[in-house]
């Protein structure tokens, strides 16, 4: 077996392999030896099948492995022997033609990581925008709250509903007029107003009263999740069986003793704990953009291009969600495409970021622990269905780099409080409107316009340890739930599945 190197340019590696006949052939008599004492067969004891009758049986199974085997080897050494950190799968190509008993050519050719020295963590210097919980914030905080905790009434039958009330509807969806798989339901509450359905529908309702009868015309929109239904008019019987008013949330000891608590003063310490980790989160949101902007400012090399190009194409994807979400969905995108040499800007800066925080991380000994991955995995299995957690959980094993990719936010994290840590800070009291418009006055790429990237940048992902997965994960749920297809229980309305929720582009 020969290696012979055919490109060595900045992060590009690339390699020819040449495995003699006489290599696979000593593999393969190794392979026939080791599974020989375990193949069964017609005539002979166990174990007893001679070498050549099991070479016979299985040819071109224990080739075939014997080949990729060799393979994988070869790749192994020139990697090892060379001290390379590959960035990348290397991409592996046997020339055309090969055949048992012939010397094969394989080229494979992947990116590396830079030569990084870990940069100092001395000499940081950090201010800390604090910010205290205002009586005005935790009020807002408690009222926000009773408003989610509102509930309903049953209203005359003469009532008519209006915005914020609640319907309880039965429902038949038609497409052309023939009703679609999963658009009937019963006893659904839908709440006026709330943008829970498709545009137009909860709107069309108004005026209804208990017994009225309905038809209203809607359009599926075009990033709807049931490909049959994408940007079709439709119609939908409706029945209102009871109009419901809001019941207003008196904000006393009566709702804190409903949630458990032993008075109101408990429900609004316990609100003002949630607005003071709120209000620590921005803090923290505003010191670590201050010490990755030190970091990028002190650091400019070369990152592997298809890491860049990873990065970029979530970036871009994501924008183009949130662009159709947009009143103008063409102007969004014609802005997009204006500034697309800066979101390139923000993709390389990331992966640099990333190669950077991971040398960091590495050097000073900081890591995710067995106990903590274990929680990540987890948390991370369960956004998928119960029948498939396990095959996620097995294709993490089988893949080191998905896994890293999954461990790379937690890393990050621990990277940046390891040199929060080491950072000589100065505290600085401000309002929360100083310190939510210092964060977004600090753009993530250095070019001179950014308007558009403090108004609608990608939030920062996590780039450290961040490589492509080698294959698709198992599906996960819900990605593929259309409308429903079952009648719901009439006690029960707030268990229902509306008939045509839309799809609103996630906001990260």
């Amino acid at each position: 077996m020969q290696t012979v190197e055919t490109q060595n340019e900045g992060l590009k590696r690339a390699y020819k392999l040449t495995i003699t006949a006489a290599d696979v052939e000593a593999r393969i008599d190794a392979e026939v030896k080791k599974i020989a004492p375990q193949v069964q067969m017609p005539g002979f004891r166990p174990g007893k099948v001679p070498a050549n009758l099991v070479r016979k049986m299985h040819k071109d199974a224990i080739h075939q492995d014997a080949l990729n085997n060799t393979i994988q080897e070869g790749v192994q050494a020139a990697i090892a022997d060379n001290n390379l950190r590959p960035a990348t799968q290397p991409h592996i190509h046997m020339a055309d033609g090969y055949e048992l008993g012939k010397d094969a050519d394989v080229d494979f050719h992947f990116e590396i990581l830079p030569a990084i020295e870990a940069p100092s963590t001395d000499g940081l210097k950090l201010e800390r925008l604090q910010v205290e919980a205002s009586e005005a914030e935790v009020t807002t905080a408690v009222e926000k709250f009773a408003e989610g905790q509102k509930s309903f009434e049953t209203a005359a039958k003469s009532y008519k509903v209006a915005a914020g009330d609640q319907a309880i509807i039965d429902f038949v969806g038609k497409v052309d007029g023939v009703a679609f798989e999963g658009g009937t339901g019963e006893s659904m509450a839908v709440e006026i107003g709330s943008g829970q359905l498709i545009p137009g529908f909860e709107d069309q309702l108004i005026g209804m009263k208990a017994n009225d009868e309905r038809q209203i015309k809607v359009t599926f929109p075009d990033d709807y999740n049931a490909e049959n239904l994408k940007g079709k008019d439709a119609t939908f019987d409706i029945v209102c069986g009871e109009v419901k008013k809001p019941v207003e949330t008196k904000i006393d000891d009566a709702l804190a003793t409903s949630l458990g608590l032993e008075s109101l003063d408990k429900l609004n310490e316990l609100m003002k704990g949630q607005v003071e980790q709120e209000l620590n989160g921005l803090t923290r949101t505003h010191m670590k953009r201050q010490l990755l902007d030190q970091l990028a400012a002190d650091h400019d090399f070369e990152v592997p291009p298809s890491m860049a190009d990873a990065e970029f194409e979530q970036i871009w994807t994501q924008l183009q969600s949130e662009a159709q979400g947009e009143d103008d969905p063409d102007a969004a995108r014609k802005e997009m495409e204006d500034e697309k040499d800066d979101y390139r800007d923000i993709a390389v800066r990331r992966v640099r970021l990333g190669l950077l925080l991971s040398e960091i991380g590495q050097a000073n000994g900081v890591e995710v622990n067995q106990q903590e991955m274990n929680m990540l995995v987890q948390q991370a299995a369960q956004q998928y269905r119960p029948e498939d957690q396990q095959k996620f959980v097995e294709y993490l094993q089988e893949n080191p780099m998905a896994a890293a990719q999954l461990r790379a936010p937690m890393f990050e994290d621990k990277v940046v409080d390891f040199l929060l840590e080491k950072a000589n800070i100065t505290d600085k009291k401000v309002t929360k409107e100083e310190l939510e418009a210092a964060i977004e006055a600090e753009p993530e790429t250095p070019k001179k316009s950014k308007k558009s990237a403090a108004k609608k940048k990608p939030a920062a992902k996590k780039t450290s340890e961040k490589k492509p997965a080698a294959k698709k994960a198992p599906a996960k749920k819900a990605e593929t739930k259309k409308v429903p297809a079952k009648k719901a229980a009439a006690k029960k309305p707030a268990a229902k599945k509306a008939p045509a929720k839309k799809a609103a582009a996630k906001k990260k």
